[in-house]
């Protein structure tokens, strides 16, 4: 056995550790996401409006609405979840109700829902065609990047990366949501609805991992 094979490091280990970066991003993004009691809470007002919907019609789902709403709206308060996301989940409610209610049809309470990631994919999109990902905002904050990170190719390349995924995260979001609307299962939207949320902060926290990991590279280049 010659000396620089008795020397070599482990291999292993830096699987070990990247298991758990990305374990951690995906704690991370649950935690983020109010843990398990906290999706099942926002998850409420949609899941009482189409349940009672399907069983008694749209008065009594819109009266079901309004009774859920304050009782998400408290668990997430008791739990010392942010103030402003129990307001936005309040606001959201009301506005797909009043959808609704015009519209007299219960499907459009997702109409909004659906429209917003075709909203988000144009403008991440655009963002990759003007050469300015969208994640380079926010990730190399966060990743503790550098202000100039244009000039290092490697954090170029993980932010148009994370980019595309987030392209793509809400294409196919889009895609199941029209599917759905058209076909008008309001059960398959609110899983859609429900499920949204935490993928997304795990797109976020893994992008978040990759994005430290070409920080890490790039510092160790310059030293």
């Amino acid at each position: 056995m010659t000396d620089e094979t008795a020397t070599a490091p482990p291999r292993k280990a830096p699987d070990k550790e990247e298991q758990a970066s990305f374990a951690a991003a995906a704690r991370q993004a649950l935690e983020s996401s109010g843990g398990w009691v906290g999706i099942a809470a926002a998850a409420l007002p949609t899941a009482a409006f189409v349940a009672v919907n399907s069983i008694s019609g749209l008065d009594w789902a819109f009266i079901a609405l309004a009774g859920a709403t304050p009782v998400a709206f408290g668990i997430r308060i008791a739990r010392r979840e942010p103030v402003r996301a129990a307001v936005v989940g309040l606001v959201v409610a009301a506005v797909c109700a009043a959808v609704a209610a015009l519209s007299g049809d219960a499907r459009a309470f997702f109409l909004i829902p659906t429209v917003l990631p075709a909203v988000f994919l144009v403008i991440t999109l655009g963002s990759l065609l003007v050469r300015r990902p969208l994640t380079a905002p926010v990730l190399n904050r966060m990743a503790g990047g550098p202000r100039d990170w244009r000039r290092h190719a490697a954090l170029r390349r993980i932010y148009t990366i994370t980019t595309w995924f987030a392209v793509a995260f809400f294409g196919v979001n889009f895609v199941l949501r029209l599917v759905a609307f058209l076909a008008d299962q309001l059960a398959i939207l609110t899983v859609l609805e429900v499920a949204a949320a935490p993928a997304g902060l795990a797109l976020a926290g893994f992008s978040i991992v990759a994005a430290r990991r070409a920080v890490a590279s790039v510092a160790s280049v310059e030293s």
